[in-house]
């Protein structure tokens, strides 16, 4: 049997389905492994029926509130799309206006993000994992690029700010990433492991300090990067060090920390020792996102159930989901337009 473990609070863990319609095999997995959430990608969205369809299937099949995660940005990293779905901007942008007009930027960025997240709560998805509060680098793989907000400091901070507090007003979940800081990163984690071999005082000084003024966010994702002058041998998602002392202790993230993608090459070993390791580490939540139910089962073998406190958290945040709220959609996109045009 693949499951070891006796679930009794759902497991630690947040999978992908395969394609617009669960399956039989999908259906049968996530009752016997009852993990915390599921993420959708671009394969599991065709229009707002078929997505709302899929994400009722789910909470049917969880029988309980349930995170619904998605990655929805805007520019390169977008799930809805048109023609159903506004065409939603790269973060960047609003750099952009910014330099011309301040006050225009943030406002067109508020708009922006509300006009996305109430896209979001009309499907029942709950959870956006967005902001990206990295520090872009000139040498660095374009991985980030347009996705940050500035390579400067500040903005980055009072933009992120902006974005979560709006997607929180909503009642959809906002997940900060990549923490401590994908910025510098010379390749692309998707591909390979990165490697940042600056001192952990540039790193506090600098890539650190989004994550910190912004920690309380209810989640943050992990990078897949090794920083070399505080664990040369781990990257962030498998390092004890990096999420004890600089995640949780100096950054101060106190809400449920999700790790990247454990499909992704810049991870070493089988899929289950890669789930002990991000579990081993004081990872909350490992994040797998293909969808390839033979690689579910090898991390649901290992993965623990949520501890009292983590579940606590989870219907904490999941409660401030269950929120009407009255938005003029037409008149706020209207707004938005005048703005950024």
């Amino acid at each position: 049997m693949w499951l070891r473990h006796k679930v009794s609070n759902p497991s630690a863990a947040i999978y992908g389905c395969s394609s617009l319609k669960l399956t039989i095999e999908e259906r049968q997995f996530f009752k016997v492994a009852n993990p915390a959430g599921v993420i959708l990608f671009g394969r599991n969205i065709e229009n707002p029926d078929q997505v709302k369809a899929l994400i009722n299937d789910l909470k049917a099949t969880f029988g309980r509130d349930v995170p619904i995660l998605i990655d929805q940005e805007g520019g390169r990293v977008r799930r809805l799309r048109p023609p159903h779905w506004r065409e939603t901007p790269a973060m960047a942008v609003f750099e952009q206006i910014y330099k011309e007009d301040p006050q225009r930027a943030l406002l067109a960025l508020e708009l922006n993000v509300k006009l996305l997240g109430m896209a979001l709560k009309g499907l029942g998805i709950n959870v956006n994992c967005l902001p990206v509060l990295d520090i872009p680098q000139p040498n660095a793989d374009p991985i980030i690029s347009d996705r940050a907000f500035s390579s400067n400091l500040d903005l980055i901070i009072v933009m992120g700010k902006i974005v979560i507090d709006c997607l929180m007003s909503l009642g959809c979940l906002p997940v900060i990433k990549h923490i401590p800081g994908h910025g510098r990163a010379l390749v692309d984690s998707h591909k390979e492991l990165p490697r940042v071999d600056v001192s952990r005082e540039t790193l506090e000084a600098e890539d650190f300090k989004p994550f910190k003024a912004l920690s309380y966010a209810p989640f943050a994702m992990t990078a897949h990067i090794i920083y070399e002058d505080i664990d040369p041998e781990n990257e962030a998602t498998f390092s004890k060090k990096i999420i004890s002392e600089v995640i949780r202790k100096d950054i101060g993230f106190e809400g449920l920390l999700m790790s990247d993608d454990l499909g992704m090459n810049a991870l070493s070993f089988d899929y289950a020792t890669r789930a002990q390791k991000t579990f081993d580490a004081g990872v909350d939540l490992g994040l797998h996102c293909s969808g390839i139910i033979e690689e579910m089962r090898e991390i649901a073998s290992v993965t623990p159930p949520m501890t009292n406190e983590n579940y606590n958290k989870l219907n904490k945040y999941l409660a401030l989901t269950n929120t009407t709220i009255d938005f003029e959609k037409d008149r706020a996109e209207a707004e938005y337009n005048k703005l950024v045009k």
